[in-house]
């Protein structure tokens, strides 16, 4: 017993040491936000916490650069994204768990394939495809991009969730005279949430971090993403530190608030399927 419990306090303490190393890049990061160029540019050595408290890198964000505008394109082009992203891998992911098919082995694994091709090789097919149809330079034309990028592995997301669920279910209510859309909707789906809300937020944090695609694409200014603008915000002849991180503190703002709401499901459905049904 002894033993265990030295095992356990071993446990914590490398957790512990493991979660103060992760917030030590986004601690300096906070605190960066909060100094005055002069101070960083001035200053010899390394500081963690600012000398003098300043907000000024917060006001030049929002009066120097259009902010307000690159924070509604990330949040339409997420939300969006991430809704239909969702809603398909959702439909996929029940259709591969509860249906027999001829190559369904086959897609699937196609489906998973795609995931092992480095992103830079998918640049030049989706540049030419929104090209083509008059989509580049458009938020639809990265919403797509964005939807294509994320429903493979969502998908397989949703599979193992409704694989997790007795096909029991399904043939008590097939009985009752339930059709196999009902079943979906009213049955399987709500016992499938935690899944769901996993699957919602690891499609919204790769849509709302996206950088490349939407770099390449999005020549406009009014229509550039977060990432894309924060990216662009260090120039050949200056970098305004201070605005980077405050940029990059506010635009991770969302991903956080939306994390802490929705922590409890995406905890539940790390432990989903873990007891047999």
């Amino acid at each position: 017993m002894n033993s265990q419990k030295r095992i356990n306090a071993l446990c914590y303490i490398g957790l512990t040491l493991g979660s103060l190393i992760v917030l030590v890049p986004i601690l300096y990061m906070a605190s960066t936000s909060f100094k005055s160029i002069n101070e960083i540019m001035t200053s010899s050595t390394v500081t963690m916490f600012p000398k003098t408290f300043s907000l000024e890198a917060y006001k030049n964000v929002i009066t120097d650069y259009p902010f307000f505008t690159y924070l509604k394109n990330s949040v339409v082009i997420s939300t969006v994204a991430t809704v239909l992203a969702v809603l398909f891998s959702t439909l996929a992911g029940y259709g591969f768990s509860r249906f027999q098919f001829k190559g369904k082995g086959m897609i699937m694994m196609f489906i998973l394939v795609t995931q092992m091709f480095p992103a830079v090789m998918l640049f030049v097919p989706y540049y030419k495809l929104l090209t083509i149809y008059g989509l580049a330079n458009s938020r639809r034309g990265i919403i797509l991009v964005h939807i294509a990028s994320a429903i493979p592995f969502c998908s397989w997301m949703m599979y193992g969730f409704f694989n997790s669920i007795s096909r029991e279910l399904d043939e008590a209510a097939r009985i009752d005279g339930c059709s196999h859309l009902k079943i979906f909707w009213k049955i399987i789906a709500p016992l499938t949430l935690p899944g769901l809300i996993s699957t919602t937020i690891y499609a919204f944090i790769q849509s709302w971090n996206e950088y490349m695609f939407t770099m390449l694409c999005i020549t406009s200014d009014k229509m550039k993403t977060l990432p894309v603008a924060i990216g662009q915000m260090a120039s050949y002849d200056k970098i305004m530190w201070n605005d980077l991180m405050a940029a990059s503190l506010l635009s991770s703002l969302p991903v956080v608030v939306m994390f802490i709401f929705l922590q409890r499901y995406f905890i539940s459905s790390m432990t989903q399927g873990a007891v047999k049904g």
